[in-house]
């Protein structure tokens, strides 16, 4: 599936009935002999991640900007697949023609995350060895291993230097990742409601939902492909996901204990309140989307991120001073709070890195980094202008 440089930034995007539509692609490298080494040791090959690209690359190259998705995120970051969908892509909010990440402007790359089943190649894909899903013979992969094969489509697609990289949650890890292991190759980063490592409490819940799968009896293992797969497992993953990612004023003010259809309480487990029902809605659309496995893999990934191990020795990098950071964190956010942002804040100044940090009042708690809000839109749009005016307007 590889295609030359010229062919696979074309082709970006295009304005149809009103509508933005874009190309999901494909590329595909680390063809035996020559498997891409993990951190663990093990050869994986070959890799196929699913990107999309939106804007055009000018002349020196100079104007890419990689956008990082969380957890369950996919390549499909703005736009519209097909004239018919019904939602555009997870940020449309954010990024698109005229947009704080304005695609008449910037060249913007997004790709699915290896160990993902959103097009590219993880558990779910098929073993070209075996002629079967991986399963759980897949091997486990980091965050580094993610930005490890970013970096292949990166040099396949010609650009040498990243403009700015974006991403917040798991987003964000693959940002501060980009940044210790290549930062000759970026010139600003935005992470955005994320962390250097997991909590005791982030690794907790992940546990829990680790748990709640392989506790389905469909899971089999990881080898459920031929069957239904631990639907409820996952379901219950995602509904304790979900609870980490709002806040409590954000859940008092959905839902209060509001009834979801009756006027007095039933005593029965049918569920009573509209905060169950709301859950039980996100896990049982969760089911249908993603692979459970991926979860397991991910939700490991992320708790094995970690930037302060040997005293915070991936930070302290003479090399990111060259490196211009705007971090965010959000009031609400519980599940990587402020302090953690300020932590990094302080490791980067050490470099004499130029850091701008900005704490955003909101009260949505950990996905507000992914919700529309004027001064979240102001503050990367302003960022992005001045890197672009610096670095890439002469």
């Amino acid at each position: 599936m590889k295609r030359d440089s010229e062919e696979a930034v074309a082709d970006c995007g295009t304005k149809r009935s009103g509508i933005l539509l874009v190309e999901r692609k494909y590329f595909t490298f680390a063809e035996p002999p020559h498997e891409m080494v993990l951190d663990s040791g093990a050869r994986l090959g070959p890799i196929t991640l699913a990107y999309e690209t939106l804007g055009e690359l000018n002349e020196d190259r100079s104007n890419a900007i990689l956008v990082l998705h969380a957890f369950s995120g996919d390549s499909h970051v703005a736009g519209y697949l097909r004239e018919n969908d019904e939602r555009p892509g997870w940020w449309d909010n954010m990024v698109g023609p005229g947009k704080p990440v304005d695609t008449d402007r910037y060249f913007v790359i997004c790709s699915n995350i290896l160990g993902s089943c959103m097009g590219s190649t993880g558990p779910s894909s098929i073993n070209p060895r075996t002629g079967r899903p991986y399963g759980l013979s897949f091997p486990m992969v980091t965050i580094r291993d993610m930005v490890r094969a970013q970096k292949h489509l990166i040099d396949h697609l010609g650009i040498s230097r990243i403009m700015c990289l974006i991403g917040g949650s798991v987003g964000g890890m693959q940002v501060l990742r980009w940044c210790t292991d290549y930062p000759e190759m970026v010139v600003s980063a935005i992470p955005l409601a994320t962390t250097t490592r997991h909590s005791a409490q982030a690794i907790a819940f992940n546990e829990v939902a680790r748990q709640a799968i392989m506790a389905d009896p469909d899971w089999k293992g990881g080898d459920y492909y031929d069957g239904p797969g631990p639907r409820h497992g996952l379901a219950v993953a995602r509904m304790i996901g979900h609870v980490t990612y709002l806040s409590d004023e954000a859940m008092r003010e959905k839902f209060g204990r509001r009834l979801q259809s009756r006027r007095s309480l039933s005593y029965d487990f049918g569920g009573d309140f509209q905060v169950e029902s709301y859950l039980r809605h996100q896990g049982e659309k969760f089911v249908d989307r993603f692979d459970a496995n991926s979860v397991l893999y991910i939700t490991k990934a992320a708790d094995y991120f970690d930037l302060e191990a040997g005293n915070g020795s991936s930070l302290i990098n003479e090399a990111l001073a060259r490196v211009s950071f705007l971090v965010i964190s959000f009031t609400s956010d519980w599940l990587y709070p402020t302090y953690q942002a300020r932590n990094l804040v302080s490791v980067l100044k050490k470099n004499g890195s130029d850091v701008s940090f900005c704490e955003i009042e909101a009260p949505w708690g950990h996905d507000a980094f992914l919700l529309p809000n004027p001064h979240l839109d102001d503050l990367i749009s302003g960022f992005l202008d001045r890197i672009y005016n610096e670095h890439c307007g002469q």
